[in-house]
């Protein structure tokens, strides 16, 4: 809170940011201003009414502001531009609007990045503990049932399970790679079918799983939430959450804060019990604890959202024809990266069941 200039808070409707709104009202004086973003959509969870709740219940000067497919779209070029390298993030283009809206009012902005990977807020920790909790009492039934799951996934209503039979028979080690793609997602298990063979050649499929041994050697011989926490610690949050973060609050000359990232939070999250951070069913139990006369209950037991960004339905309508257009291009074709037949088939099944059924998230 130490600036010469004003300060504001991104809101998101979660714990973290609101925690940090909380801290930062009491290191000031000064008026506070609230900032967050929607969508022009039904298609995904709007968070803008329990950031405006959060802001109403901390007496914060509020803004908020829509983005609709056709301004996503449209700043595409910009973003590559901005992030000057190949960091898929579809939430950042949301973030560089809100940082513009922002800049309108405050040179200074916090946030609640960490919070996740220091305490263990995303529910895919929940899930794979229980995975592997499983797969330990299963023991020479693990790959049958991985068969069964497989089979079942291929159904409608089973869909979303699909993505964990491959890794039923495969080590946390083997399968978790963050939010980098694993051998098991689809574009690593039909590499063959979609690229030329001069790219084929050229690309180093290695390089993650190399990188991940090395990081999980570090924590050997600790528990796996504690390994998939530092797995996240040392490549997803810097590599994406922190950059775009950077990025996208750089290109509006905004300086971007983020006090759960202390040194001193971090080390002592990390010293911490496993069940201390996920307690059940619970997520930053510990986190959720210390927070609770400061937080409203109804942010503390709400469900997580994230930071939604229906880039699936726009891509299923609104962005079909440019998806289209850009990657069957000639001078696309020329490069030499993709076989045009694969692109064209791809683009031609639905791109939303495509996502749901063959990109293993």
């Amino acid at each position: 809170m130490i600036s010469d200039v004003p300060v504001g808070v991104l809101l998101s409707g979660g714990v973290d940011s609101a925690a940090v709104l909380s801290f930062a009202l009491e290191q000031t004086d000064k008026n506070v201003s609230t900032f967050t973003i929607g969508f022009e959509t039904a298609e995904c969870t709007d968070e803008r009414r329990r950031a405006k709740f959060v802001a109403e219940r901390f007496g914060t000067t509020h803004y908020e502001t829509t983005i609709t497919s056709k301004d996503f779209l449209s700043f595409l070029p910009k973003y590559v531009w901005h992030m000057e390298e190949p960091v898929c993030e579809p939430p950042a283009i949301a973030l560089y609007y809100v940082s513009k809206i922002a800049r309108e009012h405050v040179t200074v902005l916090l946030s609640g990045e960490g919070g996740d990977e220091a305490f263990a807020g995303y529910q895919n920790y929940r899930n794979l503990l229980w995975l592997e909790a499983m797969k330990t009492r299963m023991g020479l039934l693990v790959r049958p049932i991985s068969k069964v799951i497989a089979r079942l996934g291929s159904l409608g209503i089973f869909r979303r399970i699909r993505k964990y039979a491959p890794l039923m028979t495969a080590p946390l080690e083997k399968y978790y790679y963050s939010r980098a793609s694993t051998p098991f997602e689809y574009f690593n298990s039909n590499f063959q079918e979609l690229y030329t063979e001069d790219f084929l050649a050229a690309v180093q499929k290695a390089v993650s799983a190399e990188l991940l041994e090395r990081y999980f050697d570090t924590v050997k011989g600790s528990g796996n939430l504690d390994k998939m926490l530092y797995v996240d610690t040392k490549t997803w949050l810097p590599d994406d959450l922190l950059i775009k973060a950077d990025k996208m609050t750089m290109a509006n000359s905004l300086e971007l804060r983020v006090p759960l990232l202390d040194h001193r939070i971090l080390e002592f999250a990390a010293s911490l019990p496993a069940e201390y951070k996920l307690m059940g069913t619970t997520t930053k139990y510990i986190l959720k604890k210390a927070l609770a006369k400061r937080v409203p209950p109804q942010i503390l037991k709400g469900k997580k959202t994230g930071f939604p960004v229906p880039y699936e339905g726009w891509l299923k309508k609104d962005f079909k024809d440019s998806v289209w257009s850009i990657l069957t291009d000639r001078k696309a074709t020329q490069r030499g990266y993709f076989q045009k037949a694969a692109i064209e088939r791809l683009l031609t099944q639905d791109i939303t069941e495509t996502i749901q059924k063959r990109f293993f998230r």
